[in-house]
């Protein structure tokens, strides 16, 4: 598994409580959700390196 490294990140209230709702409709913790939707952004903007798929997105944590 690749390394994580730990990162504080400001973020508005309305967008935290949105992106809560969202990885409870998901089954995802909220940091697994911001993390897959991150890497959807950056792999559809091409600047995620192709490679093997990470576990946050294989099993849906």
């Amino acid at each position: 598994m690749a390394e994580k490294k730990a990162y504080p990140l400001r973020i508005s209230a309305a967008v935290l409580e949105a992106m809560q709702r969202w990885s409870e409709d998901e089954l995802r913790s909220l940091n697994a959700q911001i993390e897959y939707v991150l890497r959807d952004a950056l792999r559809k903007a091409g600047r995620l390196k192709p490679g093997k798929p990470s576990p946050v997105e294989d099993d849906g944590d």
